[in-house]
């Protein structure tokens, strides 16, 4: 380590740092991640962890709560803000040396260093200590370790900007001009030219685009030139973030995004249907309508990072009300109803009689988009055997059909429905549920054997509700048919055509339940 008067710029980004309250904090009490208040007190145990959440660690680690003090002192003038930051990063520093006997793992672990750095650099502009100084150092000389950095990834984007501002306080150019160069080819990794983050979940592109524009700033700050190609990939998440965001102004819960997740704000014109080649279809009637109808259906590369093994589902809303959830994020700790939500009995999915083969990806083998209705093809082998689904959206009359099969076998269509939703009656084949006064009807063929079972979904972080899940009679080959605002559609046939009497209107469908008239 070493110690120097000299140093370079400061960039505290301090609006980077979440709230806090900060008389609780100067009380010696936190609150992370929406769990209830601990008591730290001044001699602070670093290996505490009360509540034995993931979250919660990285958080104490992180000292980003520290930084909101400094901003805090900043913005007020208060001395005591800035005697309590400086006194609780000495503390950190003496009681956690790396590789040190009985240090908590997440002291030093990769994101924890990241989100910390820039703490540590916003209290170096009013407090200088040799602790400090050698700590920043320390954090500089990891962060620049390309054997523990994390290109691609959300957490590789905290690192650069971690070392950028690192770098820049000690005066060290070449730590700078790495994590420009490191971030810029991370990013054209991370997001496609199309805007979608390979990390599989529409919250992460939320959070990397939020994180690019912390990283721009500091680069300007730093005297360097913003990478026109950095701008050029956090403007296209914008699309990716704004097509995945539900009239109601939350994002879809595809992959680690919370149900609760709010993207407000991103420019949306343009078409009301985009097919992202990463795998996703995002469909809507109109923008700036919570009445809109919507739909999600996942498709490409198989599972990574913050994905589910979700491919082939579908979300649907229409009227005003969500209709067909997934059972999205939960938290990261590693118990069993969180490793159930990443699996495919999770999603609306068909599920084959066999053996699933994770990491599969799946082919969107067609398409048609007009402006009434949507007809969208997809096929995998996830079971070993080709599994095909082909969806179609109507719009006025409101209808989804979706008809699933696999070659030389069986698969069963599972349906999770919205917590809002609970299911009034049952039949052959049909199923309506309803809140209040509004009604949607489940019809199947085949429909004898059809199962209601209660299911569990995740609301937000932490949170959970009972859903009601419709479960298909195994066979080869199921049509399910969605019908929003009906409460016992009638159905007719003639010939090999199909028709949903909805009450808006009639539609036919007719095999392979692609298309209508």
């Amino acid at each position: 380590m070493f110690w120097r008067m000299t140093s370079g710029r400061a960039i505290c980004l301090s609006d980077q740092f979440p709230l806090i309250k900060v008389e609780e904090v100067m009380r010696g009490e936190v609150t992370f991640v929406g769990l209830p208040p601990v008591e730290l007190g001044t001699d602070v145990d670093w290996t505490a962890n009360p509540h034995g959440n993931r979250s919660w660690a990285l958080n104490l680690h992180a000292l980003r709560w520290m930084g909101r003090l400094v901003a805090e002192y900043e913005r007020s003038g208060e001395r005591a803000y800035l005697d309590r930051a400086s006194a609780l990063a000495e503390h950190w520093i003496r009681e956690n040396p790396r590789g040190g006997r009985g240090v908590s793992p997440w002291a030093w672990a990769e994101h924890a260093v990241a989100l910390r750095a820039p703490a540590l650099v916003c209290l170096s502009q009013h407090v200088r200590s040799r602790t400090l100084w050698d700590s920043l150092a320390e954090h500089g000389e990891i962060l620049a370790d390309s054997s523990l950095y994390r290109a691609g990834h959300n957490h590789g984007l905290d690192q650069d900007i971690g070392l950028l501002v690192v770098g820049c306080r000690l005066g060290r150019a070449r730590w700078r001009d790495l994590a420009i160069r490191r971030m810029t080819a991370s990013a054209e990794l991370a997001i496609d030219s199309q805007g979608v983050l390979q990390e599989q979940a529409p919250r992460y592109g939320l959070y990397v685009h939020r994180r690019l524009g912390t990283a721009l700033r500091a680069i300007g700050e730093s005297g360097a030139e913003p990478p026109q190609r950095l701008i050029a990939r956090r403007a296209a998440l914008e699309a990716y973030v704004a097509h995945a965001t539900q009239p109601d102004g939350r994002l879809a819960p595809i992959g680690d995004s919370p149900a609760d997740a709010r993207a407000d704000g991103f420019p949306h014109e343009g078409p009301v249907v985009r097919v992202f080649d990463g795998g996703y279809v995002f469909g809507r009637t109109a923008w700036d309508d919570p009445k809109s109808a919507f739909y999600s259906i996942r498709f490409g590369p198989g599972r990574r990072l913050h994905g589910h093994e979700d491919h082939l589902g579908v979300t649907y809303s229409a009227q005003g009300r969500r209709i067909l959830v997934e059972a999205g994020f939960h938290s990261y700790e590693r118990i069993g109803y969180v490793e159930w939500t990443r699996s495919p009995e999770a999603h609306n999915v068909p599920v084959v009689a066999g053996t699933f083969r994770p990491g599969t990806a799946t082919r969107l083998v067609g398409s048609s988009v007009e402006p009434s209705r949507q007809s969208f093809e997809l096929a995998d082998d996830a079971y070993g055997a080709t599994r095909t689904r082909r969806v179609l959206v109507n719009h006025g009359p409101d209808l989804m059909a979706v008809h699933d099969s696999v070659e030389g076998g069986t698969l069963r269509s599972l349906w999770h429905f919205d917590p809002s939703l609970r299911v009034l009656s049952r039949g052959d084949g049909r199923v309506v549920l309803g809140d209040g006064d509004w009604r949607v009807t489940l019809l199947q063929f085949p429909g004898a054997g059809l199962g209601v079972r209660p299911g569990l979904v995740s609301t937000g972080y932490l949170r959970t509700a009972e859903v009601a899940t419709v479960v298909s009679p195994a066979a080869a080959g199921v049509l399910t048919v969605i019908v929003p605002g009906a409460a016992d559609p009638r159905v007719s046939v003639s010939g090999d055509a199909l028709t949903v009497h909805t009450p808006d209107g009639p539609v036919t469908l007719h095999p392979p339940y692609s298309q209508s008239t």
